[in-house]
């Protein structure tokens, strides 16, 4: 049975209800987009770009219609993210993925474990 927009993408949860495997897809991809942002864009604090991106990611976490047993964003057969934000998170994931290792290495196993 096809599903509305809306009730895909509806879901009123909130943080503080996310599983905590969501939870921390947020932390790397959080620590991903700082990683970038210092190096690529030079600043210390996430500029406003930086700033959107962690936003976005976030209310594609919270609201994915597979919570609470939701799959990595690659796996997922439902691809919410628009078109642009998709790309730009592949280019900012495809640079600070192999620096995590280093930056934050129990996240990154983590990451790669799942």
């Amino acid at each position: 049975m096809m599903r509305e927009f809306g009730e895909l993408y509806g879901s009123d949860k909130a943080e503080g209800e996310m599983k905590k495997s969501n939870r921390m897809e947020l932390k790397i991809v959080e620590a991903m987009i700082k990683i970038y942002c210092e190096q690529k864009h030079r600043h210390v604090n996430l500029c406003e770009e930086c700033s959107g991106l962690v936003d976005y990611a976030r209310l594609r976490i919270e609201r994915c219609y597979f919570n609470p047993d939701k799959p990595v964003c690659k796996g997922c057969p439902v691809h919410c993210y628009s078109p642009k934000m998709k790309e730009k998170i592949k280019e900012v994931m495809r640079f600070s993925g192999p620096k995590m290792i280093y930056k934050h290495p129990m996240m990154a196993i983590y990451h790669m474990m799942r």
